[in-house]
């Protein structure tokens, strides 16, 4: 909306003219921009449109990888875990180094020896991470599936907001066909682990590893919960919940 500034200075936009000040004085200026129809076919932006496709793939991979665990990201996740995984995608694309400008790929970047690494210590939730509350993530087997440690002191091996009681850990496997937009998941059994000083036999194992000829990636959720006269509470609206990668396994 334009605004009357003074007697005659005008500010603001008035019927596509915007009005505003300048050191040289009162100046105007037209609507802008170029058109949609000479961005498509206009050889002077063809950079732009090779740009917009790899952009709009990297985009489209990261919402499939976000779907395959999506029940678990619904419970650990922050207001920028899109962004941040649209961001690992493009990482995963650059690793393409034989399709064509334009046309660069995540299912051809995954296969770079760089590219399951890319992917790998992603943390779906800033505000928990799960390499900082699970302190024994060396304890994976990705040939076998599990993460097992004897001998776990819930207070010492793993932390516990302010006001949890307990959390449940899950392992995660999931292998996902970016070039179908297909994937398997596997997950253990929750385990819920009160906050103890006493050790326990920490056993957390998928119910299968899926086969095939892509990676499979394995994930760690701890989620947190306060218990109060028996009934069991998410801890601050899930804020503090976390979900990673922690490791994969090459086909």
């Amino acid at each position: 909306m334009a605004r009357f500034d003074g007697i005659f200075g005008i500010e603001g936009t008035l019927k596509g003219m915007t009005f505003y000040k300048s050191k040289d004085g009162q100046m105007i200026r037209t609507k802008g921009g170029v058109s949609k129809e000479r961005i498509h076919k206009d050889p002077a932006f063809e950079r732009t449109r090779e740009n917009g496709s790899e952009f709009a793939h990297c985009a489209k991979m990261a919402q499939l990888f976000r779907k395959s665990v999506s029940d678990k990201v619904e419970l650990a996740k922050d207001h920028r875990t899109s962004s941040r995984l649209n961001k690992v995608m493009h990482d995963i694309k650059a690793l393409d180094e034989v399709s064509p400008r334009g046309t660069r790929n995540v299912p051809t970047g995954l296969q770079h020896p760089d590219g399951p690494k890319a992917l790998n210590g992603f943390e779906f939730n800033m505000n928990g991470q799960i390499a900082q509350v699970f302190l024994q993530l060396q304890a994976l087997n990705a040939e076998e599936g599990t993460l097992n440690y004897p001998a776990f002191i819930p207070q010492k091996h793993l932390l516990y907001p302010e006001g949890a009681t307990e959390a449940d850990l899950q392992l995660i496997a999931v292998q996902v066909d970016f070039s179908e937009g297909t994937y398997t998941l596997t997950e253990s059994p929750n385990v819920t682990v009160p906050k103890t000083p006493d050790p326990v036999d920490l056993q957390l194992a998928v119910s299968q590893i899926p086969g095939g000829t892509l990676p499979v990636f394995y994930l760690l959720l701890a989620a947190y919960y306060q218990v109060l006269n028996g009934t069991r509470y998410p801890l601050k609206n899930k804020q503090y919940n976390a979900l990673g990668v922690i490791g994969y396994l090459l086909p």
